[in-house]
């Protein structure tokens, strides 16, 4: 595949992740093995796609005062440390083995979004562990006993295949936490940035990433992360919920059948 027409397929791919707080690895992936990319090259090329698209909606939520540093700054380095953990150890593992853990996880992120996402109803909770948050007029309790070590298996496997783990991250903090959509949109782009950058790096150390090609699809990924992050900001939490919804479905559907036939 021409590196035009997948540069236009990881664009519209960029604008929709930005606008849903997601990475979108798992768009991404399928992009590239379809496109006829090895997937342990598609893995790393996710991860730096990601990294660029991430980092550019990050700004733009920032600037919006949608990001939760503190919040990102106490969950996010368990997903990181085991997403470069997740990311070396994948050249151990055998291409279509990958692909099946990839699928794998696709199904289990489909199963999950089936559950209608809504704001939990914030139960104030005291105790080491529990940590009751008030940030830009919105206050939840984080269940701290079970969101870090979620996180970390969450890194995993993000790291492995090339995903962000945004598909996971955004339910446990809406579902978990009683984060706002929004909110949780926000911080998710700041977490995704982070776990992309560990997952590239555990990849380049088995020489799987491949900068040159990389670079052009980077340059249109950070311009559909600004768009998306713009449409976000612009959108109500229920519409932002449907496609979160959604994405996750049609990448579980596509993933399937990719497997079956290949």
């Amino acid at each position: 595949m021409s590196v035009y027409i997948m540069s236009a397929i990881i664009l519209a791919i960029a604008i929709t992740m930005a606008m849903v707080g997601k990475g979108g690895g798992n768009f991404y992936v399928i992009a590239l093995v379809l496109g006829g990319v090895a997937m342990h090259k598609a893995a790393s090329t996710s991860q730096a796609i990601m990294l660029a698209t991430s980092l550019a909606a990050m700004f733009i939520f920032s600037k919006n005062k949608l990001v939760d540093w503190k919040l990102a700054l106490i969950i996010d380095p368990a997903t990181d440390i085991m997403a470069f953990v997740g990311g070396y150890f994948a050249g151990y593992i055998e291409g279509n083995n990958l692909k099946i853990i990839f699928a794998v996880i696709l199904i289990v992120v489909s199963v999950f979004m089936v559950i209608k996402v809504k704001d939990k109803p914030r139960v104030e909770k005291h105790g080491f562990g529990y940590w009751n948050r008030e940030f830009n007029g919105y206050k939840y309790t984080v269940n701290l006993w079970i969101t870090i070590p979620l996180a970390a298996l969450v890194g995993l496997f993000a790291g492995a295949v090339g995903i962000s783990g945004g598909a996971f991250k955004i339910p446990l903090m809406v579902l978990l936490c009683g984060i706002p959509m929004e909110i949780a949109i926000g911080t998710s782009s700041a977490m995704v940035a982070v776990t992309a950058l560990m997952g590239l790096l555990g990849h380049s150390i088995n020489g799987d990433f491949d900068l040159k090609y990389a670079l052009p699809l980077m340059a249109v990924a950070i311009i559909g992360g600004i768009i998306g992050g713009k449409l976000a900001v612009k959108n109500k939490p229920k519409n932002l919920k449907k496609i979160f919804a959604v994405t996750n479905l049609v990448a579980g559907i596509i993933m399937v059948i990719n497997i079956i036939f290949s």
